[in-house]
């Protein structure tokens, strides 16, 4: 039973020394005096001092407020490994302040530590029509020697019809259904693909979380107006067919899935770029990211 309690000291004892170690650290970075820390605090000096010492009992309201004064979080008084010796609290505070989508990006990338072959090779590349999807899809897939797959076509091989009879036997509900089965299938049955999604993709939980989830995410990004001059290119007239306000649609459109967009773990911007020059760029983030393992 002693040697218990000797050890709860001695735990003790070291745990007011970090404290005070830290304490004093935050205090020097700050440029603060102990009289000028206490008033800020609103803690005694003496009791900053026998802080800083490792002495003494530590009040938690009383270091909670030391903490606030140093604008700092508690816990990092408290956090097993130093603070200032250490990246974790500029990563922890910088995490703090981004964005949600920033901050569902690192927990999904942290979430592949756990299961590294999560995404394996697979790429699958959103954007709106006209982003060069299967363009680039094929050419970087031929380069590279590795399959090219357009998901619309996986869905009409399951469905055994193709997409606009898929949408007219089984609506929109349906067509979502055999999308999220065909990212499925591809997904089990290649560890290394370049997928060519449909430009809505992004608006389906179920198949985006596939795709975030299970694929290395490439947004083909370009302007409205790049967008319409390459579908209308193509020999594609329905975008304006009947619809004088294509162009503004097509600018709602997009900026209505800019931030599902912007969930991609790659974004590759097309605008004022050849398709040659779009190409290599495509296949440099493939390269530097080392998307395509051996």
């Amino acid at each position: 039973m002693t040697d218990k309690i000797d050890d709860t000291d001695h735990i003790a004892n070291e745990l007011m020394e970090q404290v005070g170690l830290r304490v004093r650290r935050a205090r020097t970075a700050k440029s603060l005096s102990r009289r000028e820390l206490s008033e800020i605090a609103n803690v005694s000096p003496r009791y900053i001092a026998q802080m800083e010492a490792g002495q003494g009992n530590i009040s938690i309201v009383l270091l909670s407020r030391v903490a606030t004064a140093l604008e700092i979080g508690i816990e990092w008084l408290l956090w097993p490994e130093d603070p200032w010796f250490t990246p974790v609290k500029d990563l922890v505070d910088r995490y703090r302040a981004a964005d949600r989508q920033t901050r569902e990006r690192v927990q999904r990338i942290l979430a592949e530590q756990d299961a590294p072959d999560a995404k394996a090779s697979r790429i699958c590349l959103i954007g709106l029509r006209g982003a060069g999807k299967s363009t680039l899809g094929k050419l970087a897939a031929e380069t590279l020697g590795i399959p090219f797959i357009e998901l619309n076509q996986v869905i009409q091989d399951i469905g055994g019809m193709p997409i606009s009879e898929i949408m007219a036997l089984y609506g929109p509900d349906g067509y979502r259904q055999f999308e999220a089965d065909a990212l499925n299938q591809i997904k089990d049955t290649h560890a290394s693909a370049i997928v060519a999604a449909a430009g809505g993709v992004v608006g389906e939980t179920a198949s985006f979380d596939v795709i975030l989830t299970h694929f290395n995410s490439i947004w083909l990004k370009a302007t409205p107006r790049e967008h319409m001059e390459r579908v209308l290119a193509q020999g594609d007239t329905r975008p304006m067919a009947g619809q004088p306000q294509a162009m503004a649609q097509l600018e709602k459109i997009l900026a209505s899935r800019e931030s599902a967009y912007a969930k991609s773990d790659y974004v590759l911007d097309t605008s004022k770029r050849s398709l040659d020059t779009s190409h290599q760029d495509l296949l440099k983030i493939i390269a530097t990211a080392n998307l395509i393992q051996p």
